[in-house]
Parts: structure tokens; C-alpha cells; sequence
């Protein structure tokens, strides 16, 4: 068996790009993995297609192997987008061992140790904040509409759910200024009196709706700096959240973070390899750790998830893509023994289910993992071909 070819799809996904590697065999197996980022999609397809040469031609079953010679190519410039391209290929490639072996991924891995994997409600509320006229619901107008998101959570049954700051009225939006630009503006990050008046009416608005026995967290992103997460964090704290989101790349001002809060700290969703974890696991600077498999790979998110378990920390998925990337994600939940819980988007655009070949199993805010050779389901290609990314 020998790689014949290596293609990239791209998919329209309402405000950002769904973005997948397929490789195809000379005897005509295909496997599919995704690595979706918003930002730089023509960068991973150029990248793919720079990586391509290395491994056509070769055997896809020898994955440690071309692993290794995808990495020397990138050396030089590892992480960011040469890695998330080496996480699509490397997903591709353990789809085909499995599906020519006849078993699901997570086998290969000396799996499953579980069935289910508990899900949380990622951004919730924050797109229909954004993006209600998308996915076809209400905005976000009023405390009141926050509230009765949170009872929806419940009534739809899913134990958590995570949100971000997210500003209801008139003029509906999220605070993200780490992440949207502002043009002939510089934002330096603060956060007002205002604003944490704002984020501890939010969360204790989410709270009341929701009781105590569902878990609440809240994702602050890049948003800002050592000194307002420290702030925000203890405003918070009579809340009992499940956790608080941080992404910073200094490991020192993230156990600061810690250090100052009885808030489990949550972290790592923008780092790559476990040589990128390693700095933070030796601190101690996070509760849990964040990993990313479509940016990673399954084989380099695997790595990290067992260095996590030697530190004595458990990880969850970070997961905000299409459902090709969930299956991924349960497949390392099924493959590991020290997961917290795995994120999912529920607001989304009609069309995400329709992308795969099987539909995902999810009941009482739970997935049961699939029992299907590779990732349990391929992807629906005509379906995909219906939304084409049109930028």
C-alpha cells in the first residue's frame, strides 16, 4: 500500500472555514482527518501541498515513520500552521492503519477505556451573540436571554457548559479585543470597573438559571493581560466554576494566574507538542490541560495527554470544529485514562451533521464512542461540496 495522492477540502462553515486532509491510496483506501483554523486556510493548503512530496509514495501505515520525516521538513519553523498540517496529514494517516486493519482508531492505541465521553456546551451564547442571523436564533438581547439559554442547556441536557464574555443588548457582541482588530486603534487589554461588574452579572446570571449542580466555565481567550485574568478570577470566585480559560505562552504568568484564585485554571488550547506543554506541566501552571487534536495531530495530542497524566493532570479536547474533529477527540478520550470532559459547539451552522457519513450518538450531554474502523465515519464529500468556503 503506497500514498497516491494528498488533497486538502475546504468547507464553508458559516463564519469561518472547515478545513480537511484527504489522503487516498493506490488501492483506493481514503482517509480523512481535519485541521480547521479561521485564519490562515490557504497557508495550511500551501503547506500540506509543501509536505506532499515527502510522502507520496510511502507506506501511510508506517505513521511513526513519516511523522518523523514531515518534522524535518518544518523544523526550522515548527508549530502555527506547520503543525496543524502535519495534524491533518497525521489524522489522515492513522484513519487509513486503522480502516486497513479493520478496527477504530483508539484500538491501536491499547483502547477503549471508556464508552461515553461527557460533553460541555461551548460557546454559549457566544454565537448567538455573533451569529444568529446564521444559525437561525434569537440574539442575545438581555440578561433574560441569558438566563433562559441556561435553562436550555439544562432542559436539553448537558451537565456543563462554557460561555465567554459575552455583551447582551441593541448592539449584541463578545468582548475579544485580543482576537479582533480594531483599525487606527490600539486596545491595551485593561479591564474596567465596568467590565468586571459586567462579567460577574453574567456568570452569576448563568448560575441562578442553570443551579450549582451544573458546571460553568468561562473562556477569556487572549483578551487580557496577568493582571485583569487575576482580578476577573476573583470577582468569580463565589460562583464555583468548573474552570477559567487562559491562553498566554508564559508559563510564570499563567501559575500566577493560579496562584491567586481557588478557580481550577484551565489552559494550553494554542500550544503545539508536548514540547510546548512540557514548560507548563513542569510548573504546575494549569489544573487542566487544553489540547488541541486537529492542531496538533493524534499522535503529537497523545504525547501530550500522557506527559499531563505524569504531572497528575487530566485534559480536555479542545474542539470547536466540524464533527470529523469530534470523532478525533473521542477517539483520544478513548484512548486515555485522565480526561476532565470534551467541548462541543451545540449553536452551529444546518449543515454540520450533514458532513459526515454516520451520525454522531449524543444523549443526557454525552457521546458514545464509535465502534467503526478509523474515526468511525467518513466525511460526506457531495455535502461538503454544497458549501464551499467563498473567501
Amino acid at each position: 500500500m503506497k500514498i497516491d495522492r494528498i488533497d486538502t477540502l475546504v468547507c464553508d462553515a458559516g463564519w469561518r472555514p472547515w478545513q480537511f486532509v484527504k489522503i487516498v491510496t493506490d488501492d483506493g483506501l481514503v482517509g480523512y482527518g481535519e485541521c480547521s483554523n479561521s485564519k490562515t486556510p490557504r497557508g495550511i493548503a500551501g503547506t500540506v501541498g509543501d509536505l506532499a512530496p515527502t510522502l507520496v509514495g510511502q507506506d501511510p501505515r508506517r505513521v511513526a515513520l513519516l511523522d518523523v520525516e514531515m518534522y524535518k521538513v518544518i523544523r526550522q519553523c515548527p508549530g502555527g500552521i506547520a503543525q496543524t498540517a502535519i495534524a491533518g496529514i497525521d489524522a489522515a494517516l492513522w484513519d487509513i492503519k486503522a480502516k486497513a486493519l479493520g478496527v477504530p482508531v483508539y484500538e491501536l492505541f491499547g483502547g477503549p477505556t471508556r464508552d461515553k465521553v461527557r460533553l460541555y456546551w461551548s460557546h454559549c451564547g457566544t454565537y448567538r451573540a455573533r451569529f444568529a442571523h446564521v444559525l437561525g436564533t434569537q440574539p442575545i438581547r438581555t440578561m433574560d436571554d441569558i438566563a433562559s439559554l441556561g435553562e436550555e442547556v439544562v432542559a436539553r441536557g448537558f451537565t456543563a457548559l462554557k460561555t465567554n464574555v459575552v455583551l447582551p443588548g441593541d448592539a449584541v457582541g463578545v468582548h475579544e479585543p485580543g482576537f479582533v482588530a480594531s483599525p487606527l486603534r490600539v486596545d491595551d487589554l485593561n479591564v474596567t470597573p465596568a467590565l468586571l461588574r459586567h462579567v460577574e452579572k453574567l456568570i452569576g446570571t448563568f448560575r441562578q438559571a442553570i443551579g450549582p449542580e451544573v458546571d460553568l466555565a468561562l473562556d477569556l481567550n487572549f483578551n487580557f493581560r496577568t493582571e485583569g485574568y487575576t482580578r476577573i478570577a476573583k470577582v468569580l470566585e463565589p460562583f464555583n466554576l468548573m474552570w477559567l480559560e487562559v491562553d498566554t505562552y508564559d508559563p510564570h504568568a499563567l501559575l500566577q494566574i493560579k496562584e491567586s484564585t481557588t478557580i481550577p485554571i484551565c489552559s494550553g488550547e494554542n500550544l503545539y507538542t508536548a514540547r510546548g506543554y512540557r514548560s507548563f506541566f513542569e510548573l504546575h501552571a494549569m489544573d487542566v490541560a487544553m489540547i488541541d487534536v486537529p492542531w496538533n495531530g493524534f499522535t503529537a495530542s497523545k504525547r501530550i495527554a500522557d506527559l499531563a497524566e505524569i504531572y497528575e493532570l487530566n485534559f480536555a479536547p479542545h474542539n470547536y470544529y466540524s464533527h470529523l474533529a469530534t470523532l478525533m477527540s473521542a477517539h483520544l478520550c478513548a484512548a486515555t485514562t485522565n480526561v476532565r470532559i470534551m467541548e462541543t459547539d451545540v449553536d452551529d451552522v444546518p449543515w454540520k451533521a450533514d458532513l459526515l457519513t454516520e451520525p454522531l450518538e449524543i444523549a443526557n450531554g454525552q457521546l458514545t464512542i464509535p465502534r467503526k474502523p478509523g474515526w468511525g465515519a467518513d466525511l460526506s464529500e457531495k455535502d461538503l461540496e454544497k458549501h464551499p468556503w467563498p473567501k
